[in-house]
């Protein structure tokens, strides 16, 4: 493959660039997830296309090549499919809620992985908290499947999962800005389509690409507007919940836009102690489930095969967290 006639026609700015193919994307991201590509030539590449911006098409090539490298786990049992929650930004403003989810559904025996990264660079990272709930890190993805068969539920760093994309992710340090990578991993299936994906934006146009390319593929996955970067439900004011699958798109729950009557009892601060403290009391029952998260858990239940229909998952949500998921 020619990288500098892949850079001289995605490197032309906004208006003259021209998209990559899909197969054109597949082989160059995969010759870079594997390494193939010399640094001043993947310097070029990735600035072109932050410049350019990702078609549909290439975002689709590119993740089917990180797709193909994933260090695959395996589904623990038949009938339910494992929840997959990418968890990348961390919080800042207000706690991170990610791993409540990640056990509440544990705690309906859905098999979860929650992949992401250690260091927060100022922001409290879904592995900062699991730390605090006494769960720590699959270095390896022996010990995420591990993890996975013996408690259900496993947070797998991305070395962990994809070593080549976590190179790439790490380059924002050396390039000043973000790249391809960042968005990919928001999208990675380490079941490689037999799990159903949380898949959370916080810009309608990237939702949009989500939505296309995850379409494209007949993924299994939720659609969500995220909460500070993470793919929880804002506990305030609930989201749009898409279920997508088979191709299309079916909303279950629409955004909620009336006024907030009342606000839903939530961590005093957002440091990793806090909010621990205050996901044991929610779990044991003592605080209860903001409604929106409820709303999310039924949906995710739903997408899992966990209920047989949407209108049971969300009895069944309602009777284990004393009616908060009414819609």
């Amino acid at each position: 493959m020619s990288y500098a006639h892949i850079i001289k026609e995605i490197g032309r700015g906004a208006e003259g660039s021209r998209d990559m193919s899909f197969d054109d994307a597949k082989q160059l991201y995969g010759a870079m997830l594997d390494g193939g590509v010399g640094d001043l030539e993947l310097g070029a590449i990735l600035i072109a296309l932050r410049m350019k911006g990702e078609s549909t098409e290439e975002m689709t090539g590119f993740l089917v090549a990180a797709n193909e490298r994933v260090n695959a786990l395996h589904v623990p049992h038949e009938g339910v499919r494992p929840v997959v929650i990418p968890s990348y930004n961390g919080a800042r403003k207000s706690a991170n809620l990610t791993p409540l989810l990640a056990l509440l559904l544990q705690r309906f025996g859905v098999p979860v992985v929650v992949h992401g990264l250690l260091e927060g660079f100022g922001r409290i990272t879904s592995g900062h908290v699991f730390r605090e709930l006494g769960v720590n890190p699959a270095a390896s993805q022996g010990m995420a499947q591990q993890a996975l068969d013996e408690r259900g539920l496993a947070f797998v760093p991305l070395t962990a999962i994809a070593p080549g994309l976590a190179d790439l992710l790490s380059l924002r340090a050396r390039l000043g800005v973000r790249n391809s990578a960042h968005s990919l991993v928001k999208m990675l299936d380490p079941f490689r389509g037999k799990g159903v994906l949380l898949a959370a934006a916080t810009h309608p146009a990237y939702m949009d690409t989500m939505r296309d390319v995850l379409g494209s593929q007949g993924a299994h996955a939720l659609l969500l507007r995220a909460t500070e970067g993470e793919p929880f439900a804002n506990p305030k004011r609930r989201p749009r919940i898409e279920h997508l699958h088979d191709g299309i798109a079916d909303i279950l729950f629409e955004a909620e836009h009336d006024s907030i009557k009342a606000l839903p009892h939530l961590p005093e601060e957002a440091d990793a102690a806090a909010t621990a403290c205050w996901i044991r009391k929610v779990l044991d029952g003592h605080i209860p489930l903001p409604q929106p998260i409820a709303n999310q858990l039924a949906a995710c239940l739903f997408a899992c095969g966990y209920a047989a229909d949407f209108n049971q998952a969300k009895a069944i949500v309602a009777v284990e967290t004393n009616g908060h998921a009414a819609a």
